[in-house]
């Protein structure tokens, strides 16, 4: 079956970029689906779970494979955080960079997503983490840019409290800037010599301290580690906040959004990129990946038995304790006709507003909550049916999924299995990778930033700092 015609291409409809977005743990979004038979997540700590999996994704060419993470409890349920515990909300989970490398030995092509918070990790050790990480990829690594919405996490990095939603994103600011100093502007390319016939490993001439001063870090340099294939990794944002959407105009190359519908998506894409216009970068160089999850069948009966079966299986306390910990509120023990009021929060902001506009009158119950966690962004019914509804969200602004999974690694088996075959025969889905690095895969372009990114700015911009700027000549008294 052919595409549709649409309204925001002049020629046709370019492919999907594709994703599939998973945890290092137990119970990611969908609280309950681990107690499933088939459900094989709660091997979470066994390494062949994810080798499996990602040469799983890889094999059907995925883009990605992208690791949710979060450094931190989701507040209190109940009056504390036994049933988190009990849940399995998030706790335990695994460190995503550790596991990235592991994966990078397993697989060639797939790009290796991770998120980490500017709250956990000095710049300047991070910067290196995913220098690393990049060259032992093959320049396949990305990463998700988050600020913490949770005061447990902040409480574990030094912090009395939860900072201020708009402060996080200002030290965020200076958290990127001291990294693509690093990544950008340390090293000129040619640096690394690796001479052995003159005994030259580097040239002191093209390597340079930065200097950084800041509100928060004061770092000299220069970057321990050389160049890697992407300098600096493909980045990844989903603020959906104001705020939000004003750093990722600024910094993202992709975004992971969870619009409510097409609709709110369109608004959002819209927005975004003429910010990135505002900001001197061209409306196409933020790409926009809708997280979704699929319940796929032969028929629509066969498939909305599935979503029966699959709701059956949802704890809602899990649910509702995911979302309000992401507000900072403690849902629990409330009756589900409780409406959510006139809630403000230093959370999730962006989140907050998806869920009052899913809702005639904006002001949602209990009920309503688990059920947006539950039934939005969900997508039901026989592969033709979902490829039509993606051909409706890619008019809407989207360039691609990032895929919600139930369990693992049925969800993404049924996509493999039963969707892939009809957006290939849309032109929706890549067969075969392209060469190169992520960046070059995703964007047909080079494999680093290009000119218009901010962090392009540093490159040469410290000479005057270089080893051998700085080197002076050695005195002797006698």
């Amino acid at each position: 079956m052919t595409s549709t015609p649409s309204t925001r291409f002049d020629g046709p409809r370019p492919r999907l970029l594709i994703s599939a977005f998973v945890m290092n743990t137990s119970s990611h979004i969908m609280g309950g689906q681990w107690r499933r038979p088939e459900a094989q997540q709660h091997r979470f700590n066994e390494l062949p779970l994810w080798i499996d999996l990602a040469r799983q994704l890889e094999d059907a060419k995925f883009d990605a494979i992208f690791f949710a993470d979060v450094v931190g409890l989701y507040g209190d349920y109940d009056g504390g955080w036994a049933s988190l515990l009990k849940k399995g909300l998030q706790v335990p989970s695994n460190d995503p960079l550790i596991l990235l490398s592991a994966l990078a030995v397993g697989t060639k092509d797939i790009g290796l997503a991770a998120t980490s918070s500017v709250i956990q990790s000095h710049p300047f050790q991070f910067a290196r983490q995913m220098s690393t990480l990049d060259h032992l990829s093959g320049g396949r690594v990305a990463w998700n840019i988050v600020t913490s919405v949770l005061e447990n996490a902040h409480r574990n990095f030094n912090a009395t409290e939860l900072t201020k939603h708009d402060e996080r994103y200002d030290w965020a600011d200076e958290y990127v800037e001291a990294a693509y100093k690093l990544w950008e502007g340390s090293w000129e390319d040619g640096a690394l010599l690796l001479d052995k016939e003159n005994g030259v490993h580097a040239d002191p001439e093209k390597v340079s301290k930065i200097y950084h001063r800041g509100p928060r870090y004061s770092i000299d340099g220069p970057h321990l580690s050389a160049p890697s294939r992407q300098r600096t990794p493909v980045l990844f944002q989903a603020g959906s906040s104001g705020r939000g959407q004003q750093f990722c105009a600024a910094n993202a190359e992709a975004t992971f959004t969870l619009a409510p519908n097409t609709d709110v998506a369109a608004k959002y894409t819209a927005a975004v990129r003429e910010q990135a216009v505002a900001a001197g970068r061209h409306p196409d160089d933020v790409k926009f990946l809708q997280g979704m999850h699929f319940v796929v069948g032969g028929t629509a009966a066969e498939a909305a038995r599935k979503a029966d079966e699959l709701e059956e299986s949802l704890d809602i306390e899990a649910l509702l304790a995911h979302v309000g910990g992401g507000f900072g509120v403690d849902l629990g023990g409330l009756p589900l006709d409780t409406p959510l009021g006139d809630l403000e929060t230093e959370g999730s902001q962006g989140h907050l507003t998806a869920i009052r506009a899913s809702v005639r009158g904006g002001n949602p119950t209990l009920r309503d909550i688990a059920l947006y966690r539950s039934r939005a962004n969900r997508v039901v019914g026989t592969p033709e049916q979902i490829a039509d509804r993606l051909e409706e969200w890619q008019d809407a602004g989207i360039d691609g999924i990032n895929i919600i999974n139930q369990t693992i690694p049925g969800s993404y088996t049924d996509f493999i299995e039963g969707v892939l075959p009809e957006l290939r025969s849309r032109g929706l889905a890549q067969s075969d990778y392209s060469p190169g690095t992520l960046r070059e895969k995703l964007f047909s372009a080079g494999p680093r930033l290009n000119d218009r990114h901010p962090a392009a700015a540093f490159r040469g911009a410290f000479t005057e700092f270089s080893a051998a700027a700085e080197n002076k000549p050695a005195t002797i008294s006698v």
